[in-house]
């Protein structure tokens, strides 16, 4: 009867967490230059391919996931409508008219629009309106830079926060980006449940504090590299690489928390591992094409906010683990019934992501 006890705890299990899929990754980032032209303002924007195909209809045409340079032209009175209709702008004398001018696909899955918006007057200041971000995933954060002269100032938008002024007069004032892109890492992470499972995974197997301490080091310096390699744009493999991979990851440790009889030498498997997750969490960065002089901050701030938010998460887990290692029955079964829950879940994933339909 106990077996089949840990049969249903199994089911149930992979249930829950293959629940969670859809909610990875979903904290967005996008950016925009925005100037000021006499009576009309340029925004020019960038978006993740999935964020933008999640807000106009028909963009993703045939349903694959992937956007094509046809199907941006095939939708692009839609895609003009949904995104102007988001992004409002209005001057002294009320809403200015505003016009796609240029759509394109950027090299890092990305999406780049060119807008214009004419006004009846010229202002001294425009003002901005981002309904969009309501649209967006939650959590999303723009970064819009106003140039105005030989500066330009940045400032962090979301959904709560939606408003901007832009000025055609010079500014030596600076945006506080740094704080936004470390929060957005602390979301980034916390959201991202295949690679919080893969670290679940990782200590749910137990050992000395520092061997624990030594595999998760390990995995920080090694998605540190990686995600600094693709998002000052060295080297990344394509997300429908890097995505299966992470599945795949989860899949190796939860079936070789059945076999492994000494954890000292865990931090040999997270480190090669951590090089792939950290190509998954440069996503949110490669893909809005930031200028090189702002990436290095960017890149700083975001992976200091993974890196806290991995901490925190660990800090919650850890203690409950040690608890439960104390109970008999937990030492017996639960680490092997948590770890086929860890590589089921894994699995699901790797599935889900190379797109292969399972039989019902």
């Amino acid at each position: 009867m106990k077996s089949f006890a840990w049969v249903r705890a199994c089911l149930l299990g992979v249930l829950l967490l293959t629940a969670l899929p859809a909610l990875a990754h979903k904290v967005g980032i996008s950016r925009g230059v925005y100037r000021a032209e006499g009576s009309s303002l340029t925004a020019e924007l960038t978006f993740a391919r999935p964020e933008i195909a999640s807000v106009v209809p028909g963009l993703d045409a045939n349903g694959d996931g992937r956007l094509s340079d046809q199907e941006v032209e095939l939708a692009r009175n839609v895609l003009a409508t949904t995104v102007i209709t988001g992004i409002e702008v209005n001057s002294n004398t009320g809403r200015c008219r505003g016009e796609l001018v240029q759509a394109a696909l950027t090299a890092n899955d990305g999406l780049a629009l060119r807008l214009r918006y004419l006004c009846a007057d010229v202002p001294k200041s425009f003002k901005l309106r981002m309904s969009l971000l309501s649209s967006l995933s939650v959590g999303h954060r723009h970064l819009a830079a106003v140039a105005a002269g030989n500066t330009a100032v940045t400032r962090v938008l979301y959904e709560a926060s939606p408003a901007f002024v832009v000025t055609a007069e010079p500014t030596t004032a600076t945006g506080d980006v740094a704080g936004p892109l470390f929060t957005l890492g602390i979301e980034h992470i916390l959201t991202g449940f295949d690679h919080l499972l893969f670290l679940f995974g990782v200590v749910l197997v137990g050992g000395k504090l520092r061997t624990l301490l030594l595999a998760i080091t390990a995995f920080t310096l090694a998605h540190s590299v990686t995600l600094g390699l693709a998002a000052l744009g060295v080297w990344a493999p394509s997300p429908s690489v890097v995505e299966p991979a992470i599945a795949l990851s989860i899949v190796y440790v939860g079936v070789e928390n059945w076999f492994v009889a000494d954890a000292s030498r865990r931090w040999l498997l997270t480190f090669p591992f951590g090089l792939v997750h950290g190509f998954g969490f440069a996503g949110a960065l490669r893909e809005i094409a930031l200028p090189k002089a702002d990436v290095p901050l960017a890149l700083v701030s975001f992976n200091l906010g993974v890196e806290a938010g991995q901490v925190l998460a660990l800090l919650v887990v850890l203690p409950v683990l040690l608890w439960l290692r104390r109970r008999n029955w937990f030492a017996q079964h639960g680490v092997r019934v948590g770890s086929t829950l860890v590589a089921l879940a894994g699995l699901f994933w790797f599935v889900q992501r190379v797109g292969v339909t399972l039989p019902i």
